[in-house]
């Protein structure tokens, strides 16, 4: 079969521009509804992570996800404890603590367990429906297919450094900045490149 003759190739990929008023009305609604999602996970990271890590010189009752209830009682309970976050916790910490059940039974890994499989289906599915909408920015094939990959990256590492500091060292925690800094920059990216083209740019890239 020739080429020439594939239904479809020579016809022009459609833009956000030239969506008709419903579909951009849906666009707009997804990336208003993930946007709030993202900026509730900032505050978290912010309220959580942050604060306690550069700005707290007491400890203030955070608790890094990557541990177990029991840990995280015998930390509050030690006068000498002086942990700022994630970041300046002691490595002897999570060391010190003898086994007693087999890895897969312990309650952190449970937990880790659970954090991921929640995690991974939350985040792509935001990237999900950011990807879908990617495609059909009025950008090259090459950015767009990057925009598309990039966010799934940063999940993956974001998620890689939660293991990697609760299992290695808390030095791990600067893996969450590269990792969510993807995710966060690149829906940012799509974001505002969606809305100007739909919105500001209509004129230009409707007759095209």
């Amino acid at each position: 079969m020739s080429r020439n003759n594939i239904p479809g190739r020579n016809q022009k990929w459609p833009t956000l521009a030239q969506l008709p008023v419903p579909a951009k009305a849906l666009v707009s609604i997804v990336i208003l509804t993930m946007a709030f999602a993202m900026l509730g996970a900032l505050g978290q990271i912010i309220v959580h992570d942050i604060i306690p890590t550069f700005f707290s010189s007491q400890p203030s009752g955070h608790r890094d996800y990557s541990e177990t209830s029991e840990q995280h009682e015998s930390k509050e309970s030690d006068s000498a404890a002086s942990d700022r976050g994630d970041l300046f916790a002691e490595e002897s910490s999570r060391a010190e603590a003898p086994e007693k059940q087999p890895l897969h039974q312990t309650e952190q890994f449970v937990w880790m367990l659970k954090w991921t499989h929640i995690h991974l289906f939350g985040m792509n599915m935001i990237f999900i429906f950011m990807g879908a909408i990617t495609i059909f920015l009025n950008i090259s094939t090459r950015a767009r297919t990057w925009l598309v990959i990039l966010p799934f990256i940063g999940v993956l590492v974001d998620i890689a450094a939660m293991w990697l500091k609760g299992y290695i060292s808390p030095a791990f925690f600067w893996l969450h900045i590269p990792g969510g800094g993807l995710f966060g920059i690149v829906f940012a990216i799509v974001s505002v490149r969606a809305f100007w083209e739909m919105y500001s740019a209509r004129k230009n890239y409707a007759q095209h």
